[in-house]
């Protein structure tokens, strides 16, 4: 680690914290007061401007782009709350510079990656047309977090040096899977999962800061 990454880690980690705690207390004590949105969108520019700040190789280099679309789709799914298509779309082009830098660590060819998650994809899409909820939006979402979960398992393979980069992933994935119960909710009337949906309300940010934050960390460490 850089003598400046490492003298800014600390002060990084602790404003984190600080926001972290502090939109959670929002979200379970006074949820809806709409206090936390500025909260929750600084911690995620939080971790762009570390990326800024600091001297990146050409993998932290992908992190900071991937940080720059999450910001753009934060403005819209979180900050304006509107224009979802195009938040998740940010989302999709988060996941291709994921899947760069996965490349670019080596392992499985491009084609096959690439083979598996169109698999992926069309067991979800169908999926969504059997419950009956895809439209435009859904399939754009399910295409979204098939490319998610395919980058979370194949960071698997990066062994200790995609430590954080693999837990920012699955966390992410668990932010997915809140937003997915809280979304889906209206169609599985009585489902025995929907006990689960108090926690998925608190859990979409009680996953998705510690994800990013991790990602963040993990720029500049999948290769050099």
């Amino acid at each position: 680690m850089r003598g400046t990454d490492r003298r800014e880690l600390l002060p990084f980690l602790a404003a984190q914290g600080v926001l972290y705690a502090a939109f959670l207390w929002l979200d379970l004590f006074r949820p809806g007061s709409g206090w936390d949105v500025p909260l929750k969108y600084l911690s995620i520019l939080l971790c762009f401007c570390r990326l800024v700040r600091l001297p990146q190789n050409a993998d932290g280099r992908l992190t900071r782009a991937a940080l720059a679309f999450t910001l753009l789709a934060d403005l819209f799914l979180l900050v304006l709350n509107r224009w979802y298509g195009a938040g998740v779309a940010a989302f999709c082009v988060v996941q291709a510079l994921y899947l760069a830098r996965i490349h670019r660590a080596g392992g499985r060819p491009l084609a096959l990656r690439l083979a598996l998650r169109g698999a992926l994809a069309g067991l979800l899409l169908a999926a969504g047309a059997g419950l009956g909820a895809l439209n435009g939006l859904t399939a754009l979402t399910l295409l979204y977090f098939s490319q998610l979960a395919a980058n979370a398992l194949a960071s698997l393979s990066l062994g200790r040096r995609g430590r954080s980069f693999a837990a920012g992933l699955f966390l992410f994935v668990g932010c997915d899977l809140c937003v997915g119960l809280c979304n889906l909710s209206p169609l599985l009337p009585g489902a025995p999962v929907l006990v689960l949906l108090p926690f998925a309300r608190v859990g979409m940010w009680l996953f998705y800061l510690p994800s990013q934050v991790l990602l963040t960390l993990s720029a500049g460490k999948l290769c050099d």
